[in-house]
């Protein structure tokens, strides 16, 4: 394994290292203090960050595709993918932001009850599913481009901002069946989605004034990581969706 420190940061030669070994790495030079790790040529690596529980904040920058669950169980610290992502990134993540400069794909934050994903592009199948919120934690994904069928699934909290960037002016959303099984959290998109393609547990609502203070200060965000135009993407128009119950399948359980 070639690896180069300096100070606090340093930078690893990830090329064909088993996930295990560099994620034992990772490890290791947090607990030794590292504030900082570049993983350079990353190739699939599962897990990235998945086992940092109980360490002080740490910032790890990754250049090339990692793997499945890319900062699982996030407990507060900042990955910034130059690249794109596979699946499960932020999976039940806590706390701390994911950034991915690219495509995303399945199941992106899913369980997640805390901290932030943005994703340049678009993202896969069943974003959000399952998201929640937990006590004062409230998790945030926001997604650059649109996403496949399924977003916003069993969604119990949080919060989806889908920006659409990339479509064709009037061009819909792709994802059919948008918050099917929804119970809690908000779904809010730009742009164009149908009537059909919403599951039957979501609704459309107005925009409150504090609706639009969480887009724009996550838009911001967004358009700051991603160097975008901040004043092009708010000036356009935003659907609010959210559960019409908050037990939409009770009566599948009753005898």
């Amino acid at each position: 394994m070639n690896n180069l420190q300096n100070g606090t940061s340093i930078k690893i030669d990830a090329k064909e290292i088993f996930y295990k070994d560099l994620n034992n790495f990772i490890l290791d030079s947090a607990l030794k203090g590292i504030k900082k790790i570049i993983l350079n040529n990353v190739f699939g690596q599962r897990y990235i960050a998945s086992r940092l529980y109980n360490i002080p904040k740490i910032e790890i920058e990754v250049f090339g595709t990692p793997g499945n669950d890319l900062g699982a169980f996030n407990d507060g610290h900042q990955i910034t993918v130059y690249g794109n992502a596979q699946d499960g990134v932020g999976n039940t993540m806590n706390e701390g932001e994911i950034i991915i400069h690219g495509h995303a794909g399945d199941i992106l934050g899913m369980s997640a009850r805390g901290g932030k994903i943005f994703v340049r592009d678009y993202v896969g199948y069943r974003a959000a599913l399952h998201m929640k919120h937990y006590k004062d934690k409230k998790p945030i994904i926001v997604i650059g481009g649109t996403a496949q069928d399924f977003i916003g699934e069993y969604m119990a909290g949080g919060i989806v901002i889908l920006l659409g960037l990339g479509l064709k002016k009037g061009e819909s959303h792709k994802p059919n069946f948008v918050g099917t099984g929804m119970h809690g959290g908000t779904i809010y998109i730009r742009g164009v989605v149908n009537s059909f393609q919403l599951g039957k547990e979501v609704g459309i609502v107005e925009l409150t004034e504090e609706d639009h203070k969480i887009i724009e200060e996550n838009v911001k965000k967004y358009a700051n990581y991603f160097n975008k135009d901040v004043d092009e993407i708010l000036n356009n128009d935003f659907i609010k969706l959210i559960p019409i119950s908050k037990r939409p399948y009770g009566k599948l359980y009753v005898y």
